[in-house]
């Protein structure tokens, strides 16, 4: 056994989840080197620092379920996928056994113990919590960016702003989507936000409200895009014009054509 495959035992031995062959195997290779005990030693304190008495928080429902799925899905020795009632999760405990030939050890452990270690964390650590829902269900904004960008049609425009920053509008005629990045923008001020328009000759039309998180903002515009619509933006009252129309000069123009 070389060190690698001791290493994806030892993860697995951490969390309690290797079958009785493997357990005899890591077992007789930690006996034949000794010196791999560090890792061993680093796996096992991963594993407990997971049980620290913090002060729980609800997590979202959706984390756990996607995480899960994710080490269900993970690919083994054979190819097949992950047995769904093998689970690394120490929450579940659930109890494991070897869906494959247990003479080998299960390639998927170590990316599991990574994957389990970010599922026993939401139990303790909300802000770890929030960042991870982040990472697992990006906002429909980031989505459409990358369908936008990952089609054939793909354009997009940028101006410089005011205040150093840039705004970059991408769209895609096949996606039906457009989405502005901007890096840079000042926030809009108290009881102000954003608000997005397509500009058609000239006649705006409302394509959503937006916020800005430290200067950045990407924002999915609602409506459809037509070609040779400017896209642009206003600073408006909080939940965006009242009047279904522009109420100061536009900040941002992007033509498009």
């Amino acid at each position: 056994m070389n060190e690698k495959d001791f290493a994806e035992l030892a993860a697995g031995a951490a969390l309690h989840s290797l079958s009785a062959d493997d357990e005899r195997r890591y077992r007789s290779a930690l006996g034949e080197h000794p010196e791999w005990q560090d890792t061993v030693d680093a796996d096992i304190a991963t594993a407990a620092s997971l049980a620290d008495t913090t002060e729980p928080v609800t997590a979202p429902a959706s984390i756990r379920s996607v995480l899960l799925a994710k080490i269900a899905d993970m690919p083994q020795d054979d190819g097949s996928q992950a047995d769904p009632d093998v689970s690394p999760d120490p929450i579940a405990k659930t109890s494991a056994k070897s869906p494959v030939d247990p003479k080998k050890p299960r390639r998927w452990t170590r990316t599991a113990f990574a994957l389990a270690a970010c599922l026993a964390l939401l139990v303790g650590v909300g802000v770890g919590a929030v960042a991870l829902n982040q990472q697992l269900n990006p906002p429909a904004s980031v989505v459409a960016l990358q369908e936008i960008e990952a089609a054939g049609d793909a354009q997009q425009a940028s101006v410089a702003l005011d205040d150093g920053g840039t705004a970059t509008a991408h769209w895609s005629a096949s996606a039906g989507k457009a989405v502005l990045v901007a890096d840079g923008i000042p926030s809009p001020g108290d009881g102000q936000t954003y608000e997005l328009w397509f500009v058609r000759g000239d006649a705006p039309v409302s394509a959503g409200v937006f916020d800005v998180d430290g200067g950045d903002a990407t924002a999915l515009l609602t409506g459809d895009m037509q070609a040779g619509d400017a896209i642009a933006v206003t600073v408006e009252q909080a939940g965006g014009s009242p009047t279904g129309l522009p109420t100061s000069d536009p900040v941002i123009v992007i033509p498009t054509a």
